[in-house]
This record gives C-alpha cells, sequence and structure tokens, in this order.
C-alpha cells in the first residue's frame, strides 16, 4: 500500500470533506491558522468515496492504517487479498505494500499515515513487538466504542483549511493509546506484524530511498554512514550484499514497470539510473534474456516474462 503520500487512494481533497456543524459560537475557530507553520496535511486523511469507485494498485511510501466508518469497500493487497471492509474495521499496511481498493457502496474512511508508532508506553510497545507473529490470516482489527467514536470525530476538524499539527498529533497519540493500550497482545502482535520488520530506522532508511541510489556509495552517503558501515549493517540486517539486494529491486521494479505501465523506454531507464538506453538494454538482457522493447511486446501478447534462473 506508496511517492510522498500521493496515491489516490489517500489524497485529501475537497470532495472529501464533509460539511461542517452549523457555526454556532462553539462550533467558530477564533484563531487564524492561515499561513502557521503548525498546520499539516496528509497525516491523517479522511476520504469519502462513490459506489464503484477504483483506485489501482499503488506502493504504500509509508505505514498506514485505514478505518472503515461506513459502507462497504474491496480492498486487494498482499496482506487482505480480497478482503470487503465495513464500518468500524481496521487494517494495518505496511511501508512498501501494494494496496488497490474498489467501493462496493458509498463509502467513508480515515487513513492515519505514520512512520514510526507514537510511544506513549516504551514497555507495552516492546511487549507489542516482542508478540508480533505473522497470522494464518490477516483479519480487521474492530474499533472499540471508544476508538469508533474518536474515529467519526476526525472528519470535522480535518475538513478545516488550515488543520493545526499539534492538534492532530494529540489525536493520532490518542488514536495509538486507544489501539495498543485496550487490546490483548496477541492480537496486536497480529495486527501489527507487517510493520514489525521495519520498526527500526535503519529499514525505514532502506526501504524508503532504495529506488533513489544509484550505487552503494551514494546509499551510505544519503544515510550519513561510511560505505565500510553501510555495507556490514546491511549484511547484518538482510542476510545479503546491499548491492546484489539493490540489483534484485531494481530487475524487480523494471519487470513491474515494463508490463503494468506505459512509461516510455526512456522514462524507465533514467527512473533507475542507467547512463544510457545501451546500458539498459543490456541490463536487461542480463537479467531478463531480451531489450526492453522485446519484452515489453512479449508482455502485450501475453507472454510471461521474467528472471533468467
Amino acid at each position: 500500500m506508496f511517492r510522498k503520500k500521493n496515491l489516490s487512494l489517500f489524497r485529501q481533497d475537497n470532495k472529501s470533506r464533509i460539511r461542517l456543524m452549523p457555526k454556532d459560537s462553539f462550533c467558530i475557530q477564533y484563531t487564524n491558522c492561515t499561513g502557521c507553520p503548525k498546520s499539516v496535511e496528509n497525516i491523517l486523511i479522511y476520504r469519502n468515496l462513490p459506489k464503484g469507485e477504483h483506485i489501482p494498485k499503488d506502493k504504500c511510501t509509508q505505514n498506514c492504517m485505514l478505518f472503515m466508518i461506513k459502507g462497504e469497500l474491496l480492498i486487494n493487497s498482499e496482506e487482505h487479498p480480497g478482503i470487503t471492509l465495513r464500518e468500524r474495521q481496521i487494517v494495518l499496511q505496511a511501508i512498501g505494500s501494494k494496496v488497490e481498493i474498489l467501493a462496493l457502496t458509498d463509502v467513508e474512511y480515515v487513513v492515519y499515515w505514520f512512520n514510526e508508532l507514537p510511544l506513549l508506553c516504551e514497555d507495552r510497545y516492546k511487549e507489542m513487538m516482542e508478540q508480533a507473529e505473522a497470522p494464518l490470516t490477516y483479519t480487521p482489527l474492530i474499533m472499540s466504542e471508544r476508538l469508533y467514536h474518536l474515529v467519526t470525530s476526525m472528519p470535522e476538524f480535518l475538513a478545516e483549511e488550515n488543520p493545526c499539527s499539534k492538534y492532530i498529533d494529540l489525536k493520532c497519540k490518542e488514536l495509538v493509546f486507544l489501539i495498543t493500550n485496550f487490546y490483548p497482545l496477541p492480537q496486536l502482535g497480529s495486527f501489527f506484524y507487517p510493520i514489525s520488520t521495519y520498526t527500526e530506522s535503519f529499514h525505514y532508511f532502506v526501504m524508503q530511498n532504495y529506488s533513489n541510489v544509484k550505487n552503494v556509495e551514494e546509499f551510505a552517503h544519503l544515510g550519513g554512514y561510511t560505505t565500510t558501515t553501510f555495507r556490514r549493517l546491511f549484511k547484518n540486517l538482510y542476510g545479503v550484499p546491499v548491492y546484489e539486494w539493490i540489483l534484485e529491486k531494481k530487475r524487480e521494479g523494471i519487470l513491474e514497470d515494463l508490463q503494468h505501465t506505459k512509461m516510455r523506454i526512456t522514462e524507465i531507464c533514467n527512473k533507475y539510473g542507467f547512463d544510457s538506453l545501451s546500458h539498459f538494454a543490456h541490463f536487461c538482457k542480463d537479467s531478463f534474456g531480451d531489450t526492453p522493447r522485446a519484452l515489453r511486446k512479449k508482455a502485450a501478447g501475453g507472454e510471461k516474462i521474467g528472471k533468467i534462473q
């Protein structure tokens, strides 16, 4: 389920906003937050979609939790393949997940984007992550009454022109508090398992930046590491040399773009940092057995393309 929070699935727009309550004296904000550096968007987002709206599969650039307020939403991802979400249900998608949705009815939901959860109780968080394990099947979490009341109160202040980041931070902390402290640890361990491998800052750094670097030296420099230290840390955490890992990710991305996007060959070449089209073509021949144009033609004709074994 991620380009910096610009998914159409989660993006905030004017059509996503609900009407505010009648503006009596207790509904009017007396401070003008226009231009305030503490105003922020895109951490908590309210969306409503009409029946039949389809959001194509896209990759999450951060972790996110989706809270269903109303309606039925078909979600398709590795963790939740073909699951129908209903009122009061919550799902979590980790950074790097690819998510596709379809509104089966008119729907309303709130999305919370985060890199790391606010640590309100470090002992509880540690216990939760220690018990994180992959369930046989992922199932949505059901909102408690208190949590549902909080989530359904959010659309109103999210509809404000300049929502205050300090206020939203408080709401995010309250949201996390009501989840992490009012559900059994085994249930939380299963729910948060998808992000358990991304909670360390190094993991986040790798997942957020690997597609933007051309080589290991640039990757290390970006994170403030020496190349030697970066190679060692990476090998310890991932079990493979960083250069091999980056190449594998490039191969996966190139295959995805050749088969499922309309990007021009030149654009794909530039996206993955190749110096020239001839270099890109040579890489594709070594990795997939043919040139980019030939591979795309095969894919368009229904032929399966993939890595050379």
